[in-house]
């Protein structure tokens, strides 16, 4: 059983090497006909299938995949070698590193090279298309001229009612006592400068103002002593148990007072230091509060600020000092102006917003803190830009496309460099094109896709041509190398045999 199944493995091998050495001998092409091939190609037509592109053939028949009938290449579409092809007059002039960067006239691109000319029948971002006039508007392509003008947006956002962090306080205690009075017990509280906020009884307090009568009294027995020294000590003592007082919040009227009187109070009123609205209350009557512990939070809403949401795409447009207008949703035409007055340094990274702060007098308090209003900001405005409908171009990666229309049916795509747009559509360009060209704004998809598959096809189709001179030369060593080939495997076929 071992024996025919060995006899079995060295036909399969001999099988294999001698269909490596037929294609060998047979389909490899030696320089001589590759020479012929070149030769046949440039005058030759070639036939392609409308369904299957990437089959072209030399000679007219049938798709092998969908068995439609061949039709020939367009000159256009397959290119042509001869270089003394007439390119018409020089449209333009471009930039060899640069595609978008075009001139009416020779000379130097940005990067200081020499202009490179661009023909008529020549296309700089791609393969000029010719398509046939009826094809055209059934295709139903539009056009529509670039132009210069002037480019302007008003950028509608939402923005949220806050208070002016400048006039935002905090009321605590500095002292430890227990709360007796509380003048102030309602959030959202109007409070005014030096108004009356609590009653308090410390301890601390009732000493503090026992010794500041038995200072006054030292000092009104010391001041007239024949020792300078004396009385001076006297009344600096005077003082220090005044400052105490005062360090607490205790008022220079209260301190007078009690002076006057001569009577201590066993509960000290404190007033209000600042103005504006109780927005948090933290305190109520009978608490024993600690030095340090908020009692009220107080803020000042003559003036509020608005905060805007900007978008990251919408920066350009947005500047300090930029007219705003804010709309109240609620009330019918209530319009109020203002200027923008901070732009923010950071991007909110939940909303991926910018902030920009609008700041209002509110007397009336009309405007409420986390009230929403409508936001409008009049952007600044470019003046003479190139503009271009926004359907015209063609977005992919990094490069931005589009086509401009020539005379006779002829389409040239162009590698573009665009600016900002409006809310109107209309893009600026800032290289690429010139004013009055005619650019597509419809089935320029159809165009991108035509232009693409050609320069496939002519790059495909482009001849190969050596580069060796003495092109007889290698074609006796390839064919003696071929020859040594064939020995060689006739060769192995023997050696299996033995």
């Amino acid at each position: 059983m071992k024996r025919p199944l060995k006899y079995i493995f060295y036909l399969l091998i001999i099988l294999a090497l001698g269909f490596g050495i037929f294609m060998a001998t047979n389909l490899t092409l030696r320089p001589s006909a590759l020479a012929e091939a070149e030769h046949n190609h440039e005058g030759e037509t070639k036939y392609t299938c409308g369904m299957h592109p990437m089959i072209i053939v030399d000679e007219p028949g049938l798709c092998p995949i969908c068995h439609m009938e061949l039709t020939p290449l367009k000159a256009e579409t397959a290119g042509s070698g001869n270089a003394s092809v007439d390119k018409g007059k020089i449209k333009y002039w471009v930039a060899p590193m640069d595609p978008t960067y075009i001139s009416e006239e020779p000379g130097k691109s940005p990067m200081g090279m020499d202009l490179v000319p661009v023909y008529e029948n020549e296309a700089s971002g791609g393969t000029m298309i010719t398509i046939d006039p009826a094809t055209v508007q059934n295709m139903g392509v539009r056009t529509s001229a670039v132009v210069r003008g002037d480019l302007s947006r008003t950028i509608r956002t939402v923005g949220l009612v806050s208070y002016e962090e400048s006039k935002q306080y905090v009321v605590n205690a500095k002292i430890a006592g227990w709360v007796e009075k509380l003048y102030v017990t309602e959030t959202g509280q109007q409070v005014k400068k030096g108004q009356k906020l609590l009653d308090i009884y410390s301890p601390e307090l009732v000493t503090a103002q026992q010794e500041l009568l038995l200072a006054r009294d030292n000092y009104h027995s010391l001041k007239g002593s024949s020792f300078p020294q004396i009385s001076e000590s006297a009344k600096r003592l005077l003082e220090a148990s005044r400052n105490r007082l005062q360090f607490w919040d205790v008022s220079k009227k209260q301190i007078a007072r009690l002076e006057e009187s001569g009577k201590v109070q066993r509960t000290v009123t404190l007033y209000a230091p600042y103005g504006g609205i109780v927005t948090m209350k933290m305190v109520n009557e009978g608490m024993y509060v600690k030095p340090g512990v908020a009692l009220l939070n107080l803020a000042d809403l003559s003036r509020v600020w608005i905060i805007a949401d900007i978008y990251e795409y919408q920066l350009p447009w947005v500047k300090v000092g930029q007219a705003a207008r804010v709309v109240f949703p609620y009330v019918k035409d209530r319009i109020l102006n203002a200027k923008i007055s901070y732009l923010y340094p950071y991007v909110e990274a939940k909303t991926r917003t910018i902030k920009a702060r609008i700041e209002f007098a509110n007397p009336d308090f009309e405007l409420r803190p986390d009230m929403y209003v409508n936001v409008y900001l009049d952007g600044k405005q470019v003046k003479d830009a190139l503009l271009v409908p926004q359907e015209s171009i063609l977005y992919s990666g990094e490069k931005q496309t589009l086509f401009v229309a020539l005379t006779g049916g002829r389409f040239e795509p162009r590698q573009v460099k665009t600016g900002l747009q409006d809310e109107n559509g209309q893009v600026e360009i800032l290289q690429g094109v010139f004013e009055g060209e005619q650019v597509v704004t419809s089935s320029q998809f159809m165009l991108d896709s035509e232009s693409k598959l050609r320069e496939a096809i002519q790059k495909m189709l482009q001849p190969i041509r050596a580069e060796s001179p003495d092109r007889s030369a290698q074609g006796d060593d390839s064919e003696n190398l071929f020859a040594e080939d064939e020995e060689k495997g006739k060769e192995d076929l023997e050696g299996l045999f033995n």
